[in-house]
């Protein structure tokens, strides 16, 4: 897969290939001499501003989560992504074309039998200031409770809930990242979003938008002015999949950030303003399990 990184702006090629079992997911810099190799893990996460990203030993790749939320929902324990610069690209701001050219080459069963991390009590991480809460419990499987709260009556309080992997494909992997149009400025101010296209992401605007506002959006995203138009929040150039497209995204994130745990956790997961800094905290925690049984 192929395009340029959504804050970096660097155009890369990732390539997915086959590992031998207990691999896990790896991914190699090819850009860096010698090859740098990063386990894709939860004690390897440096950075969880406007993404996901893991780094070992100074050598980094950001904005990993929607590739990991697809071979996670795909099921994939062992693979090596090779990449030649620091961001995976973001393709269409969802997980969907990873998912769709997994399915288009094919998953080979490995001969050793899978290994899961069976929760056997409640795991918990929350920031109650910021009204995040994130709750995990024994269960025979895996399964997504998810809710997000807005103060913009553009999205509000939403909810999304995976029960089985098999859903996966159809009901979460098409859907888009999203951001409010008055975070597109600040976060081009902070010299992020270089990749950044009005047709990766669910742009919802929660003002009236002006001549002179579309006007300076056409020259940002090298759009035609008059095709800058606003459908009931969202701006035009993308349609959105579902009515509650942001908590199924943020679920989407979480699948991808949780897979850092290192290999499918059988437990309930329930989710009150999920993030990738709560996501990955929760899957250091689930890993700490981990260790003390070792």
């Amino acid at each position: 897969m192929s395009g340029p990184g959504l804050h970096t702006g660097k155009f890369t090629h990732a390539c997915m290939i086959p590992a031998p079992a207990g691999s896990g997911i790896v991914i190699r810099r090819t850009d860096v001499r010698p090859t740098a190799l990063i386990p894709v893990l939860a004690d390897n996460v440096a950075d969880t501003n406007h993404g996901t990203t893991v780094a070992r030993r100074g050598v980094y790749v950001s904005t990993i989560e929607h590739m990991m939320s697809a071979i996670h929902g795909m099921r994939i324990d062992n693979a090596v992504i090779e990449v030649d610069g620091p961001e995976i690209p973001i393709l269409d701001g969802s997980s969907h074309l990873w998912v769709e050219k997994i399915m288009e080459v094919g998953i080979e069963t490995q001969d050793v039998e899978r290994k899961y991390l069976c929760l056997t009590e409640e795991v918990r991480w929350e920031d109650l200031n910021a009204g995040i809460e994130m709750v995990a419990t024994p269960a025979e499987d895996f399964r997504v409770d998810c809710q997000i709260e807005f103060k913009s009556g553009l999205i509000g309080i939403q909810r999304a809930t995976l029960t089985s992997y098999d859903d996966y494909v159809k009901e979460i992997s098409k859907c888009r990242t999203f951001v409010f149009l008055h975070e597109v400025e600040v976060l081009l101010s902070l010299n992020l979003i270089k990749g950044g296209d009005l047709d990766n992401a669910l742009v919802f605007v929660d003002k009236p938008l002006g001549d002179e506002e579309k006007s300076r959006l056409a020259a940002l995203f090298n759009k035609d002015r008059n095709s800058i138009q606003v459908d009931n929040g969202v701006l035009n150039t993308v349609k959105p999949y579902f009515p509650n497209e942001p908590a199924r995204h943020k679920l989407l994130d979480f699948m991808g950030d949780i897979y850092l745990v290192g290999m499918p956790v059988k437990g309930h997961f329930a989710l009150r303003c999920p993030g990738h800094r709560a996501n990955t905290e929760l899957a250091k925690k689930i890993r700490s399990t981990i260790k003390k049984l070792a």
